[in-house]
């Protein structure tokens, strides 16, 4: 395996990462917030979009 494609497969990684960890965030701040599966189900779809706005509004 090249270095390249090492450093490929940990950014790949990473990002999964990072989305699953900003979906499962969403859905919680959401759902300790608003006590509805639908919101929550909604905000975990928009993810870390989702968290930036509730930290600038709230």
């Amino acid at each position: 395996m090249k270095n390249n494609e090492k450093v490929n497969k940990t950014v790949e990684k990473t990002v999964k990462t990072g989305i699953s960890f900003g979906s499962a965030l969403a859905m919680v701040v959401s759902y300790v917030n608003w006590h509805s599966i639908f919101w929550a189900i909604i905000h975990g779809l928009m993810s870390w979009v989702y968290i930036v706005y509730y930290v600038i509004r709230y």
